[in-house]
């Protein structure tokens, strides 16, 4: 009986410490790799096993498939299963991909590594990152106690003019420490990215093309000269069959912009706060009709009217969405509109700041 409550007393005593190590960690994080990209990373407890996701740039928050500590650092694991094509894209057989971030803590200072293994095994990728404690939500605030300022018209119907072209990020190829090897990574910048963007029948609109057989042409992102903190922003957008593409609120928080007439609610549909907040109901119109957004974003929480529907009702967003032009979601920032995957027009587009 004593050895049994000597044992129990022993793990109790490793529990403690294990917490004592993970404590600083709880909690959500805003990433910064070295190139300059935004992440996320949430770490929670949950029934008593440690949990949370990790966005890295671009896509979606990705649940780990393990957190674990090592002392006073911290190990987030995910296994993904990755597809190795050939020249022609055909799939050759499915490789496991395991990506590790470890990190270790100083206040509400993170600072760490992102490491998986080059495409050939050859090497190990490793993109050095440094984290910065998020504050917690806000409560939701009051719209009904919202003051406007006076309307501006983003977009005049004639001209680009308070808009500039920039290239976003992208993935591409990484040089490894090994002579022979090349990895795959997020790429922050392309100053090579071509403009699409022009104004027609005073519409605006993009028009990424591609051309069968010749190199791909990377096409830019538009992003408003100003910049804005808390907001109304009304549009009208037309989106062509199978079409992709978003508006960005400050530059952090993606609005999807994607042809999903008639299929099931996702966070990556029409509206979505794009892999956050799935939208409450369907109120998307077919692809190629014209279709309205009236967003509101303030205290880090977003309400979206889609077709005169809300489907999104002031809720809060847990941290930036993938392809943000940065992970502090204190800042004011552009609105901006994904250039670089297929076509979109745009029309109306008007923003009435929030007096605050």
């Amino acid at each position: 009986m004593h050895r049994w409550v000597t044992i129990s007393c022993l793990w109790a005593i490793m529990a403690v410490g294990a917490w004592a190590d993970a404590a600083p960690f709880l909690g959500r994080w805003a990433l910064t790799s070295e190139g300059g990209g935004p992440g996320w990373l949430e770490v929670r407890q949950d029934d008593g096993v440690f949990t949370g996701a990790l966005l890295w740039i671009g896509g979606s928050p990705e649940t780990q498939t393990r957190i674990y500590f090592e002392g006073e650092t911290l190990h987030a694991l995910r296994i993904r299963e990755d597809e190795i094509r050939d020249p022609s894209g055909k799939v050759v057989r499915k490789q496991i991909q395991p990506i590790e971030l470890t990190a270790t803590v100083s206040g509400d200072d993170l600072q760490g590594d992102l490491s998986e293994p080059s495409t050939d095994g050859m090497a190990v990728i490793k993109q050095s990152f440094t984290g910065r404690r998020v504050p917690p939500l806000p409560p939701a605030p009051d719209l009904t106690q919202v003051r406007f300022g006076e309307p501006i018209a983003l977009f005049d119907g004639r001209s680009l003019d308070g808009w500039v072209a920039l290239g976003g990020a992208h993935w591409g190829l990484l040089e490894t420490n090994h002579p022979g090897a090349k990895g795959e990574g997020w790429i922050p910048v392309d100053p090579s990215a071509t403009n699409g963007w022009s104004v027609r029948d005073g519409v605006l609109v993009n028009d990424p093309a591609q051309h069968e057989g010749q190199e791909y042409i990377r096409y830019a992102n538009l992003h408003t000269v100003r910049e804005f903190e808390h907001f109304n922003l009304t549009l009208e957008v037309n989106i062509p069959p199978d079409g992709n593409s978003g508006i960005y609120l400050r530059g952090i928080y993606e609005v999807q912009l994607r042809d999903s007439f008639g299929k099931p609610l996702d966070s990556h549909n029409m509206g979505a706060i794009y892999g956050r907040i799935t939208p409450s109901v369907a109120a998307e119109k077919p692809a190629g009709e014209w279709q309205s957004l009236d967003i509101t974003l303030l205290d880090r929480h977003a309400t979206v009217k889609l077709n005169g529907q809300t489907i999104i009702d002031n809720q809060p967003i847990a941290g930036c969405t993938g392809g943000a032009l940065w992970s502090d979601e204190s800042r004011p920032g552009p609105i901006y509109i994904q250039g670089d995957h297929t076509g979109v027009q745009l029309r109306n587009i008007v923003l009435r700041p929030i007096v605050k």
